[in-house]
Parts: C-alpha cells; sequence; structure tokens
C-alpha cells in the first residue's frame, strides 16, 4: 500500500509539472486535476497488480475510480473538463499492464 501511495505522489507531481511546464496550461486548478488523475492510474494499477485481484475485480476498481474521477470533474468543473481525466487515467492504467504483460511473471511488482 505504501508503494502505491508513492506511485501515485509520483505520477501526480510528475503530471502536474509536465502539464505546468512543457505543454499550453489552461489553468492550474484543472492541471492539479489531471494531474491527480494520472497519479490515481498509477497507483491503483499498482496496487492491483497482485494475484490476490480477480481480473473482473481490477475492472470494476478501474471502471470505478473513473466514475469517481468524473463525478468530481463535474462537481468542480464542468463534464467537458471531467472526461479528459477518464481518457488520461484509462491511458495509464491500460500502459501499466501492457508493459507488465511483457514480463515472464506478468506484473511489474515482481
Amino acid at each position: 500500500m505504501q508503494k502505491a501511495l508513492i506511485y501515485f505522489a509520483l505520477g501526480t507531481v510528475v503530471s502536474f509539472l509536465i502539464n505546468y511546464f512543457f505543454l499550453s496550461s489552461q489553468d492550474m486548478a484543472v492541471d492539479a486535476y489531471y494531474a491527480v488523475a494520472f497519479g490515481c492510474a498509477w497507483g491503483l494499477a499498482y496496487y492491483l497488480d497482485t494475484p490476490d485481484f480477480s481480473l473482473p475485480k481490477k475492472l470494476g476498481l478501474s471502471f470505478a475510480a473513473m466514475g469517481v474521477l468524473v463525478l468530481i470533474g463535474s462537481l468542480l468543473f464542468n463534464l467537458q473538463l471531467a472526461i479528459p481525466s477518464i481518457l488520461k487515467f484509462s491511458t495509464v492504467f491500460v500502459a501499466y499492464y501492457l508493459i507488465a504483460s511483457f514480463r515472464g511473471s506478468k506484473s511489474l511488482r515482481q
């Protein structure tokens, strides 16, 4: 759990810094929201990367996290700004498991 929180924190900070300094920033609050979505994806993917979770449970938890992101984003901003957070989340989540699939253990933890 501690490493998952470290992945979340590092993913959030790195994503925010890249968005803020290198990409066209529309709003600092929106950049922070997208960075949290990015960090949440890395942290959750790492946390779920154990044999304790079945594939349907991993998918269910990732969809629940995306639902929470959309709900928070639509409450803080609007739905148009909330939808890209799902794209960032799902891209990172899928990329994590795609990279893991090339390993013999099918996990990035081992």
